[in-house]
């Protein structure tokens, strides 16, 4: 499996959206999207490969990919690496994706 690096702004994109489902459904639904976003993460991190690389081309960003959060409207943003997966954002899918990415040099 492969090391997996989170930038300060994924890290913040995960608590901005685990304190909402906290204020909207209470700790289970907090926790339940906590999980599926690790899981998300970790299937990335056997698997880099796997995600989507849809978002690549518009954002002039090689070798960007995603992969949808089970059971919610996320997506993890990540690039693979020669020795880890840098995971970017975890971003809503209704969100103006290429405006939200725009910081996405800033938190490394």
């Amino acid at each position: 499996m492969t090391v997996v690096h989170r930038r300060r702004q994924a890290q913040d994109d995960i608590q901005l959206a685990a304190d909402y489902y906290f204020r909207e459904g209470g700790a289970k639904l907090e926790l339940r999207f906590i999980g599926a976003v690790e899981a998300a993460i970790q299937h990335v991190a056997a698997h880099p490969a796997s995600g989507s690389p849809r978002y690549a081309d518009s954002l002039s960003t090689p070798g960007l990919r995603c992969r949808p959060v089970k059971g919610f409207p996320y997506l993890v943003f990540y690039i693979e690496r020669v020795a880890q997966v840098d995971v970017w954002r975890v971003l809503h899918k209704q969100r103006d994706i290429p405006a939200w990415m725009q910081d996405r040099e800033q938190g490394s």
